[in-house]
């Protein structure tokens, strides 16, 4: 059982639900800290259990006893991801910017928490961009954290904080970690008595090589483009039109739902009147110059292929605004508009 000893100083811990997060959470807790995990929100990671904070508040509380609270940074997240002052990694990943928003966020809330200082799992080495020891300095001086940012895997390689040089935290206790193994991070999971985490493989889709050339691409046609488009960016297949509409198509009935959710004011809803099959979203029109062409490739993903479809194109809260008798578009159209 972890006691918060009397007096003891309370931290921020920034949880990804990883493994290095949550230790760093046990390591502050053995010392008698209290740890309170925030856990940030963004259309890029973490959205999926924006509704479902029982289930991570469960997993997190009942197994480990730490405190959890999520907080949606969607808009900031957003706006820094479009021209990150650091730059991007490989693909579209801002992981400096990030980490730097995510600390600063955490540094504001040090009141409302009566919290002293805030804790990451980073590891020192283990990524290329973001976790350098020079990386690590710039995360701490842009986000106003001087000598309130500790690392306590990596701390013994890092210079003492102002918490542990008032004693609030034993240096002698932290770790100093490197690199990219995890045999040591294993080993601790074993001894704190954590038997489930993720791989450690990210769950940022800004690092994913194709999502990230499809934003790139979005970006670049719409720089407005808001919270929602983002999250439907990431689902079915995508195909921006001559006229630069946007048509998105479920690939399962799953996704179908999720597409049929998401539809608002402006769009258009594409489904086959012969029964089942895909349902597609088609945006940012300016024209119905392209719903032929737009019915065509809905028709391209039907399960039984006909030789003559027939397309319903509607919109919400409204009855039929059309139906297109057409033929599936083949497989050149299909590439030639793909994103």
């Amino acid at each position: 059982m972890n006691i918060q000893l009397p007096n003891s100083p309370t931290c921020l811990v920034l949880y990804s639900g990883g493994l290095d997060s949550i230790l760093a959470c046990k390591i502050l807790q053995e010392q008698g800290i209290h740890v309170i995990a925030l856990y940030f929100i963004t259309p890029f990671f973490g959205y999926k259990l924006k509704e479902q904070e029982k289930i991570l508040m469960k997993k997190v509380l009942a197994d480990q006893g730490i405190q959890f609270e999520k907080i949606d940074i969607s808009d900031a997240y957003l706006k820094m991801v479009k021209n990150p002052e650091h730059g991007y990694g490989k693909y579209m990943n801002p992981c400096i910017d990030c980490k730097i928003l995510m600390v600063r966020k955490a540094m504001k809330r040090l009141g409302e928490f009566n919290a002293s200082f805030v804790a990451t799992g980073e590891v020192l080495g283990q990524r290329p961009m973001s976790q350098r020891k020079d990386a690590l300095r710039i995360i701490e001086r842009d986000s106003c954290a001087d000598g309130l940012l500790l690392r306590p895997l990596s701390a013994l390689h890092l210079p003492p904080t102002d918490m542990e040089n008032k004693g609030l935290v034993d240096r002698s206790k932290l770790l100093g970690l490197t690199g990219r193994g995890r045999k040591d991070q294993i080993a601790l999971a074993g001894k704190y008595g954590i038997k489930e985490y993720p791989a450690p493989a990210g769950g940022c889709v800004l690092a994913d090589p194709i999502l990230s050339r499809r934003f790139k691409r979005m970006f670049e046609l719409w720089p407005e483009l808001d919270v929602n488009e983002c999250l439907l960016s990431q689902m079915g297949k995508h195909f921006i039109l001559s006229d630069k509409s946007w048509l998105v198509i479920g690939r399962d009935e799953t996704e179908n739902a999720k597409i049929v959710s998401m539809i608002r004011e402006g769009d258009i809803k594409l489904g086959l009147t012969a029964g089942p099959g895909p349902i597609g979203l088609w945006r940012k029109i300016y024209s119905d110059v392209n719903a032929d062409l737009a019915a065509s490739i809905l028709c391209r993903y039907a399960r039984v292929k006909r030789r003559l479809e027939e397309v319903r194109l509607s919109g919400p809260g409204t009855e039929n605004i059309k139906t297109i008798r057409t033929v599936p578009a083949s497989d050149e159209t299909v590439n030639r508009y793909r994103i």
